[in-house]
């Protein structure tokens, strides 16, 4: 019985492998496209660089440009200097015109001085009644002597001045000539310390009846820019406007000033008691033109020296170089 089952089984496994056919193979649809087939794409062996990327090199930039292309555009040598060394060429022009103006200057200070001088050691010329205001000038510094009454009711007082470091006033005074009133003329009497403001405290400053004065005649003042305008309704003169001063107290727009020369004593007694100080008679017209003179010149030279020394001074190493880069 085991022997005819182990037979059997082998029969009929093939006899169902003949009998087995085939199973149909399913037959899937085809999708239907309009894309075109696209180029084979070629792929490098190393991927794109990206803006940014360390390992880019500036030869990788299409506008690059080397060095040995275009070496001159490197450094500009044909400009070695700028619009500075117009103006340093200038200065030295200028100073020197300067120079020789005050020159010209220094001259005529010193005929005027000399002029002036020669006024004072004369003899002191009556004063006549009636003066024409623009002949002044040709007679500045000339001493004279004037004869009259002062007018103390309008005395008008200019200030504050300083005087050996005491703050006070100068007092002017108009002098009314007796023989015509209206040859009064405007006196420069001196200086007085500001506690002899009030004229109370100063009588004997105050001479009364005839007096005769000896002084300069000298040509109307000119205010500088730093002086404040005077304010004659409030009493206040900063400096002496003898145009204005002429026209309140109805004199001529002459002034004088009045000349004195006491001993050391006398001005003290004259100090306390409020008598105004003159000025002593001489020249006291400032002449610094010798020191303008060396200023600008010295200025011109110097500034001359350095434009010499900008205009030669020999390029950098740098400078150089390139330019013999040029002949590559």
């Amino acid at each position: 019985m085991t022997m005819t089952s182990g037979r059997i089984l082998p029969t009929l496994l093939r006899s169902l492998q003949r009998s087995r056919t085939p199973l149909p193979r399913p037959q899937w649809p085809q999708p239907t496209s309009t894309l075109k087939p696209s180029t084979p794409r070629k792929f490098t062996t190393s991927p794109p660089r990206r803006h940014g990327d360390p390992r880019r090199q500036p030869a990788d930039d299409p506008g690059f440009q080397s060095i040995v292309d275009n070496p001159p555009e490197l450094v500009r040598t044909g400009k070695r200097h700028g619009p500075g060394l117009i103006i340093l060429a200038i200065i030295p022009i200028t100073a020197f015109f300067l120079g020789t103006w005050q020159v010209k200057r220094l001259s005529w200070k010193t005929d005027l001085i000399a002029k002036c001088e020669d006024r004072i050691v004369r003899p002191p010329l009556p004063l006549p009644p009636r003066i024409d205001p623009s002949a002044i000038s040709d007679f500045d510094f000339r001493r004279v002597l004037v004869t009259g009454h002062y007018r103390h009711d309008q005395e008008m007082l200019i200030g504050p001045r300083m005087r050996d470091g005491e703050q006070g006033y100068i007092v002017v005074t108009p002098l009314e000539r007796k023989d015509d009133p209206g040859a009064t003329i405007l006196v420069n009497r001196g200086w007085i310390s500001k506690k002899h403001q009030d004229q109370k405290l100063r009588p004997e400053g105050l001479p009364t009846g005839e007096v005769t004065v000896e002084g300069l005649l000298r040509e109307p003042w000119k205010k500088n820019m730093f002086t404040p305008e005077n304010r004659p309704d409030k009493g206040e003169f900063y400096f002496p406007d003898v145009k204005q001063m002429a026209e309140l107290t109805g004199s001529q727009p002459v002034w004088v000033e009045q000349t004195m020369n006491p001993d050391y004593f006398t001005t003290l007694e004259y100090e306390q008691k409020g008598v105004p100080i003159g000025r002593p008679a001489e020249v006291n017209l400032r002449n610094n033109h010798a020191q303008y003179i060396f200023t600008w010149y010295g200025l011109s030279l110097a500034t001359s020296i350095m434009f010499w020394l900008v205009v030669k001074k020999p390029p950098k190493d740098i400078t150089r170089r390139v330019r013999m880069n040029k002949n590559w």
